[in-house]
């Protein structure tokens, strides 16, 4: 048996025009369904600007349908995971350098997914924090800096 948002997701993709397949797993942001298409860098978009596109109309289509609909995580042949696992890993990278030297680094400005990954990579690390500004920014920028005492 298929759910709603697998359901919604395929019939949007369809009107789109685009063929392909769609599995759900269940991990730690909820649910994720994954794309399997032959178009998938048309779908992905630039930088996975159409793919964030995708999962946010998919939300705002299940939240209209149901108040409290968990959001669903949207991914194409895991192209997503691949992304966040890269990020995660260079910004550990970077903190080396934070480490040796004791100076703080700023990266590059991010959306708030992005950030998200960033403080979740150092949320259990005992010599680094992370912080970002307080503003209502859509980008904003995080910097890596050794704790304290």
């Amino acid at each position: 048996m298929s759910s709603i948002p697998k359901e919604t997701l395929d019939t949007m993709l369809g009107l789109l025009g685009f063929v392909c397949e769609i599995k759900e797993f269940e991990s730690e942001h909820g649910l994720t369904l994954q794309i399997y298409t032959a178009e998938k860098d048309r779908l992905i978009g630039r930088n996975g600007a159409l793919l964030d596109d995708i999962q946010l109309l998919l939300n705002r289509i299940l939240q209209a349908r149901e108040k409290d609909a968990a959001r669903v995580q949207v991914d194409i042949e895991h192209w997503r995971e691949m992304k966040d696992d890269s990020l995660a890993h260079r910004v550990r990278q970077l903190s080396d350098t934070v480490r040796k030297t004791g100076r703080p680094f700023q990266l590059e400005p991010m959306n708030a997914y992005e950030r998200r990954i960033v403080h979740n990579a150092f949320k259990d690390d005992p010599e680094i924090i992370t912080w970002s500004p307080p503003d209502d920014a859509r980008l904003k920028r995080i910097t890596l800096r050794r704790r304290q005492g």
